[in-house]
């Protein structure tokens, strides 16, 4: 019985130390944009929210004027203010291929790539 338990802890323990790869850049800007995109449903969030107060404490104080009983001033709050609509961070621009110097040499090709002609045939013979 302990034998067992002993194992299952090591089992347990073992697996709790195991670390993870640290994360691509691909993933840390997914990461961002996941984060903007929650930021920006909070603001949202607190805007309805805001404009929903403002609502009932109106309606709350059309009702006591209804009813003949004094309101209280209404007090001094900050306005809503609305977030606006979603707005991705603009990303670097990357060089186009050409740029990068990630294309085929600069020279004319002067046959295809992928003939099955030796070099030399090409070139007009082996230069002496």
């Amino acid at each position: 019985m302990r034998t067992a338990t002993v194992l299952t802890v090591i089992c347990l323990t073992g697996s709790a130390h195991a670390t993870l790869p640290p994360p691509t850049d691909a993933a840390k800007a997914q990461a961002a944009a996941v984060k903007a995109k929650s930021d920006w449903g909070e603001k949202v969030a607190a805007y309805k929210l805001c404009r929903e107060q403002d609502r009932v404490a109106d309606r709350y104080r059309a009702s006591l004027n209804d009813t003949a009983k004094a309101a209280s001033p209404r007090a001094v709050t900050p306005t809503c203010v609305e977030p606006g609509p979603f707005v991705a961070e603009a990303k670097p621009e990357a060089k186009p291929l050409e740029a990068a110097g990630a294309h085929s040499p600069p020279m004319t090709a002067t046959s295809p790539h992928n003939t099955d002609a030796p070099h030399a045939e090409l070139t007009g013979g082996v230069k002496k």
